[in-house]
C-alpha cells in the first residue's frame, strides 16, 4: 500500500509540479503562438488534368497474345478516326501541400513544386474554411519558391518574415502545416544547424530542423517564438527521424519581392568555374587559412574577363563581404542585381588585390558555366520530347567536376518551364547517364528509346549523376 501512495504521488508532482517548473525554467508555451499564427497558414490544393489510355484497350493490349492481338488493330483503327484521340480519357490528378499569407490583400508563399504544372490551384483559409482560386504571380525553381495571390473582399492575417542571419542553433521553432492531407498541424523542435547543403539546387543554404516536417508540409512556414517566419519549409530525408530542411527567410525575401515586382528572378552572374581552396592549396597559395573560391577559368567576355579577374585567383570578398567558400560565392553573386558594379577582392600571386567588376546575367544556357560544367566546343541539342535542352559531356575535366569517372551521359543545360522534366524535378546540371537502363551518350540514343519504348508505355525513367550522386526520375511522355 505504501509503494502505490509514493507511486501516486509521484505522479501527482510530474502531472503538477514539473510543468510549471519547466515554464518558470524558460520553457515556452507555444499554444498562445499557435493560435497567433495558425489563422494565416493555408491548405494549398492543386489538380492536374492528365490523358491516360482507355482502360479496355490497356486491359486488351495486356492480355493479348503477344503482336498477334486482334485487339490491338481495333484499337488502332478506331484510334486514327476522328482527331486522332478518342480513346484517351482525361483524369484529374491532385496533391496538397501548405502556404502562408504575407500581406492581408491575399499574397501566398509556398514551394515551387507544390504548384508547379497546376492546371487549377485552390488556397484554403484555416480560419473560415473558405476556399479560394489563386493565381500564380512567379516561380523560381531554383530556390523552390512560388508566390500566389488570391482575390478577398476583407483583410487576411499573415506573418511577417524574421531575420534568419540572427537565428541560432537550439533556438525554439514551430512548423505549421497539413502534413499528409490531414489538415492543420503543428509541430515543435529546434533549429538543429544552419548553412546545410544537401543537393537541392546551387543555392543550397538550409536551416535543418528536428519539428516534424513530413510530405504536405511542404510551403508552410517555420516560426520563431516572436510568431515570425524563419523559413520555409520544403525538404524533409526520407530515411531519417528529425531531420527537416527549410529556406531561410532572407533568402525567401529578396526572390519574393522580385516575383510580385517583375514575376521572375534575375540574378547577377561572374563568369567563371571555380573550386574551393583545401589546406594544402591555400598553403601552397601563401593564404593563412583555406578559404575564399579558387578560380579554374574565366569564360572570355564574360563580367570576370572585362573586370580583370585571372586563373588562380582566390576571390575573398565580393563588396567587403567575406566569402567562406565556392557555395557562399554563388549565393553571394546570385543575390545581386545583373548590372550592379561590384568590388571584388582578389588574393593573387602572395597580395591582395581589388578590382571592380559589373555583373552579367545568370541564365539557363550560362548556369552550367558556374559550377566549371560548360564546354564550349560542345554542341547543344533540344530534346523536344522531354522539354531540355542538353549536349554530350566530351572532357576530361569536365566530367570529373560533374562527379562522373569518365566523359560520358548528356549534360542538361536547359529546362523548358511547363515541360515533364520540369514536372519530374530535373535541374540544370544533372547528367543523364541511362534511359530505361540503357546507357546514352548521344541525341540519338536517347530519342531512339523514346520512340520504342518510352512512348509505348507513356514513361521514360532516366539515370541521372547529380553532383556525384545517382538519382532516378521517371518522366510522363505527353501525347501529341
Amino acid at each position: 500500500m505504501k509503494l502505490k501512495r509514493y507511486i501516486g504521488l509521484f505522479t501527482l508532482i510530474t502531472v503538477l509540479i514539473l510543468p510549471l517548473y519547466a515554464q518558470a525554467d524558460g520553457l515556452p508555451s507555444f499554444v498562445d503562438l499557435a493560435k497567433k499564427c495558425g489563422p494565416a497558414v493555408v491548405n494549398i490544393n492543386t489538380v492536374k488534368m492528365v490523358e491516360v489510355n482507355n482502360p479496355m484497350e490497356d486491359f486488351f493490349k495486356f492480355h493479348g497474345n503477344g503482336g498477334n492481338n486482334p485487339f490491338e488493330q481495333f484499337f488502332k483503327q478506331f484510334n486514327n478516326r476522328g482527331n486522332g484521340n478518342q480513346h484517351k480519357q482525361k483524369r484529374k490528378t491532385g496533391s496538397l501541400g501548405s502556404g502562408f499569407i504575407i500581406s492581408k490583400d491575399g499574397y501566398v508563399v509556398t514551394n515551387n513544386h507544390v504548384v508547379a504544372s497546376a492546371d487549377k490551384i485552390t488556397v484554403k483559409l484555416q480560419n473560415d474554411g473558405h476556399e479560394y482560386p489563386a493565381k500564380i504571380i512567379g516561380r523560381d525553381k531554383e530556390t523552390d519558391l512560388a508566390l500566389l495571390k488570391i482575390e478577398v473582399k476583407k483583410e487576411l492575417p499573415y506573418l511577417e518574415f524574421a531575420n534568419s542571419e540572427k537565428a541560432e542553433v537550439g533556438q525554439w521553432v514551430l512548423a505549421i502545416g497539413n502534413p499528409f492531407g490531414l489538415g492543420h498541424t503543428v509541430t515543435k523542435g529546434i533549429i538543429s544547424a544552419k548553412g546545410r547543403i544537401i543537393g537541392a539546387g546551387p543555392f543550397d543554404n538550409f536551416i535543418q530542423t528536428d519539428a516534424s516536417i513530413n510530405p504536405g508540409n511542404s510551403g508552410g512556414p517555420l516560426i520563431d517564438l516572436n510568431g515570425q517566419v524563419v523559413g520555409i519549409n520544403t525538404a524533409i530525408i526520407a530515411s531519417g527521424q528529425g531531420i527537416g530542411f527549410a529556406i531561410p527567410s532572407n533568402m525567401a525575401k529578396s526572390v519574393i519581392y522580385q516575383l510580385e515586382t517583375d514575376h521572375k528572378v534575375s540574378r547577377g552572374w561572374l563568369g567563371v568555374t571555380i573550386q574551393d581552396a583545401d589546406e594544402k592549396t591555400a598553403q601552397a597559395l601563401g593564404l593563412e587559412s583555406k578559404t575564399g573560391a579558387l578560380v579554374n577559368s574565366v569564360n572570355p567576355g564574360d563580367p570576370a574577363d572585362k573586370g580583370g579577374i585571372k586563373v588562380g585567383d582566390v576571390i575573398l570578398k565580393i563588396d567587403g563581404e567575406k566569402i567562406d567558400d565556392t557555395n557562399d560565392l554563388l549565393r553571394t553573386i546570385a543575390a545581386l542585381p545583373p548590372g550592379k558594379s561590384v568590388k571584388v577582392k582578389v588574393w593573387r600571386k602572395g597580395h591582395d588585390k581589388n578590382l571592380r567588376v559589373v555583373l552579367g546575367e545568370r541564365s539557363g544556357k550560362n548556369v552550367v558555366a558556374e559550377a566549371g560544367k560548360m564546354s564550349p566546343k560542345a554542341a547543344e541539342e533540344n530534346l523536344d520530347d522531354l522539354g531540355l535542352v542538353v549536349r554530350r559531356v566530351n572532357r576530361k575535366a569536365e566530367a570529373e567536376s560533374l562527379g562522373l569517372e569518365k566523359p560520358e551521359g548528356l549534360l542538361v543545360i536547359e529546362v523548358m518551364q511547363g515541360t515533364p522534366s520540369e514536372d519530374a524535378a530535373i535541374a540544370v546540371g544533372d547528367v543523364i547517364m541511362e534511359a530505361n537502363q540503357h546507357k546514352v551518350n548521344s541525341i540519338k540514343d536517347i530519342e531512339k528509346i523514346i520512340n520504342t519504348e518510352g512512348k509505348k508505355r507513356g514513361l521514360i525513367m532516366l539515370l541521372l549523376k547529380r553532383q556525384g550522386h545517382n538519382i532516378f526520375r521517371t518522366i510522363e511522355l505527353k501525347n501529341k
